[in-house]
């Protein structure tokens, strides 16, 4: 079947769907609600718009098959305190004098070993009040700081952005991780750099109560168990041929870690929990599929390689573009990446650029616009320093240079260098 929307009305769809996001409609029904107007638009009728929906949002379920299989691992860290346990060590290891740094890397490691980067920031985010409280640290400072170190974690992690990326691009998840790491830590340093220069600006924070040490969360060996599990299980594949699939490697880690942790009787509650939390993800990648099916099937890709040849761009920046201006779409690192790398891996990879190569751009790119407000990052991290909205909106372009600066870092290994590709 060869079913051709046109250009316009892909423009439409992708219009059309972030005009409904950023009006507060559920991005799962903005996205199939865009599709099906922009395919209509583009000449195509019902019954074969519905088709490209359907075929985009099959497209899909591997990802979301591996995602919902993640929840047990995100569950088991966050609701057994292992989280907890991680990013209290790390700031008590790294003391208060490197205390943005700290905070930074709590929050990397935390997103990095599978727990989400939203859940990450609330998670740290009482630790840095506390230490923000007795340091004279802003509020801007210290979600800097864990907002950067979250989304370095995020291009390294086997969370369901680096999922939905390694399933379109057709590479082990492993690799895409190891792909995440240089541009990672250029990430992390610029944004020690930037939060340093900040911890003044802004509003101070005062009278934060010391936060209990956790006498009932686990050791930090027994919390880092699962994760490390995981990520042998995952890294069989490169190391040995031997492919571990993350739906199995990814949820065997959680309840290995929940036994190390002695919190077996509580597994099935922390997969639920994991589940829940991962569902949303799950349902917005299916109207994600609806949209990607539509842009894929149409003549946008031709006009978008077109306007690169036109103002003389090398073919390797529309991995990091699409990435970008999908997570701008979106508000979203996860969406942002499954809609780039489904809608341009194709026509990514057809222009000489290697599937792990254009993945990585891709994954990277979409952490630049990915805390945009009409996404539920932005509100979340606000909220977890109570901070207003006014200020927080202050803190976007220095997000901003901190994604730009791994999605650089990224082209230039990827793209410019084509090292490890």
């Amino acid at each position: 079947m060869d079913i051709q929307v046109s250009a316009l009305g892909a423009t439409i769809a992708l219009v059309v769907a972030i005009v409904l996001i950023l009006r507060k409609v559920s991005p799962a029904y903005g996205m199939i609600a865009g599709a099906f107007i922009g395919g209509i638009v583009g000449g195509v009728n019902v019954a074969d718009t519905v088709t490209l929906m359907m075929d985009g949002a099959k497209g899909m379920i591997p990802a979301v098959l591996r995602i919902l299989a993640a929840g047990v691992l995100a569950g088991v860290l966050i609701e057994s305190g292992a989280a907890s346990s991680i990013a209290e060590t790390i700031v008590q290891k790294l003391g208060e004098t490197r205390a943005l740094l700290a905070l930074a890397v709590a929050t990397l490691l935390l997103t990095a070993v599978g727990v989400f980067i939203d859940v990450a920031v609330i998670t740290v985010a009482p630790i840095g009040l506390a230490i923000a409280s007795r340091a004279n640290l802003s509020k801007t400072a210290i979600l800097l700081a864990m907002i950067g170190g979250g989304k370095a974690g995020n291009i390294m992690s086997p969370n369901p952005n680096a999922i939905a990326a390694a399933d379109a691009f057709h590479v082990p998840l492993t690799s895409l991780m190891a792909a995440g790491i240089i541009p990672a830590a250029f990430g992390l340093i610029v944004t020690y750099v930037i939060a340093k220069k900040l911890v003044r600006k802004g509003t101070l924070v005062y009278g934060v109560q010391e936060r209990e040490s956790g006498g009932e969360g686990p050791s930090i060996l027994t919390a880092i168990v699962g994760p490390l599990v995981a990520i042998v299980l995952l890294a069989l594949r490169p190391l040995f041929n031997l492919a571990i699939d993350p739906i199995i490697a990814l949820p065997v880690g959680g309840i290995v870690g929940a036994i190390v942790m002695q919190k077996r009787k509580k597994l099935n509650d922390y997969a639920i929990s994991g589940l829940s939390k991962m569902s949303g993800v799950a349902i917005m990648l299916v109207g994600t599929g609806t949209l990607a099916g539509i842009v894929a099937n149409s003549s946008l890709k031709d006009t978008i390689i077109s306007g690169l040849d036109h103002f003389g761009l090398p073919a390797f920046v529309l991995a990091p573009i699409s990435g970008i201006l999908m997570s701008g779409a979106t508000a979203s690192t996860t969406a942002g990446t499954a809609v780039a790398s489904n809608v341009f891996g194709e026509t990514i990879m057809s222009l000489g650029i290697s599937a792990l190569a254009g993945a990585a751009m891709v994954h990277s790119g979409a952490t630049v616009l990915d805390h945009l407000p009409h996404g539920s990052f932005f509100h979340a991290t606000a909220g977890s320093v109570h901070m207003e909205i006014k200020e927080r909106l202050k803190l976007i372009p220095y997000e901003s240079l901190i994604g730009l600066m791994m999605a650089v870092m990224s082209t230039l290994i990827f793209g410019v260098f084509r090292l490890f590709s």
